[in-house]
């Protein structure tokens, strides 16, 4: 028999979606939209149900965008730094997020401390990172990470535990599980190696929606090429100085020797820190049962969450 999982939710990732695909008009009895909170108690649901994990962390941000990764590259998530409430230009201490869903997170911290479900953090990392290092570290389960966001296709992996990745881009009905194979296959990249061949051809394109500029004229397409050619990034970079490997053409090597810099900083900011010092307000444990069905329901009441408190504490009894 294959061994119950290890889930480790992209928190974020999952509450931002559900904000985005419910509508604003599920409100509590004042009106606050609630949207958001009941997306994310009906995904838990659905995760717990369908996949029969015997742990699971709810993983968040402790920094959205971590000094270290700003100090490598400047511009990462320059663009998502919310403004001054007089209009001028943010500190980049604070993401610019909904004002109808900002609210709702603390009731979603309140909804996984009362269910008895773990969550966890690393001060000065992001989700992405306590999300690698806990995967990283497992050496007894298989992994599931469950999130929208592609930057942590980089984790799957064979052993010593297998790790893939439930993408729910389009939705947990739509969910696209990921290993090295379907990596690779994806990318054409090597399935030896995929995930870490998934990090460095990130590096070469870059990534707009973080700031990240990559190599000007390297599309996903010629980046997963190269790393699939010479194996590793580092040895791309060698056979631009080399000078002799005709597997690079004029073009590409210019360009390659033109982003120097940005290439020495770029893995700092793209690749998750498998070392972040991770801490839980809990065990992993899923319980056999709510934690706290009364404050559960309580919860239910104050904020005309429905269905979707039922449908959390169901899924918690087994």
């Amino acid at each position: 028999m294959t061994a119950a999982p290890l889930v480790l939710l992209d928190s974020a990732s999952l509450y931002f979606r559900s904000f985005y695909a419910l509508p604003d008009s599920m409100t509590s009895p004042d009106g606050q939209p609630v949207n958001a909170v009941r997306g994310f108690a009906d995904t838990v649901a659905r995760i717990l149900v369908d996949r029969h994990p015997s742990r699971l962390v709810a993983c968040l941000d402790a920094d959205w965008r971590p000094e270290f990764r700003v100090a490598a590259i400047p511009s990462y998530k320059a663009h998502r730094v919310a403004a001054n409430s007089d209009g001028t230009a943010g500190d980049g201490a604070e993401e610019e997020v909904p004002d109808a869903l900002t609210p709702q997170v603390p009731i979603i911290l309140d909804l996984l401390d009362a269910a008895g479900i773990a969550t966890a953090e690393a001060t000065g990392y992001e989700a992405d990172d306590v999300i690698g290092a806990l995967a990283h570290a497992e050496k007894a389960d298989p992994v599931e990470v469950v999130t929208g966001d592609r930057d942590l296709f980089q984790l799957v992996r064979h052993s010593p535990t297998p790790v893939t990745v439930m993408y729910v881009g389009r939705g947990w009905n739509k969910v696209e599980i990921i290993g090295p194979a379907e990596l690779a296959a994806k990318y054409s990249l090597p399935v030896e190696y995929a995930g870490d061949a998934y990090a460095e051809m990130a590096v070469l394109r870059g990534d707009p929606s973080d700031g990240l500029p990559g190599v000007a004229g390297i599309g996903e397409k010629t980046a997963a090429k190269l790393i699939t050619d010479f194996g590793s990034l580092d040895a791309v970079i060698a056979a631009v100085y080399d000078g002799r490997d005709r597997r690079l053409t004029a073009r590409v090597r210019t360009k390659l020797a033109e982003a120097a810099d940005y290439l020495s900083a770029a893995p700092t900011v793209v690749r998750v820190a498998v070392d972040a010092p991770v801490i839980l307000d809990r065990p992993d444990v899923v319980p056999a049962g709510a934690a706290d069905v009364a404050r559960l329901l309580a919860l239910k009441k104050r904020w005309n969450l429905g269905t979707s408190v039922d449908r959390l504490i169901a899924a918690l009894k087994r």
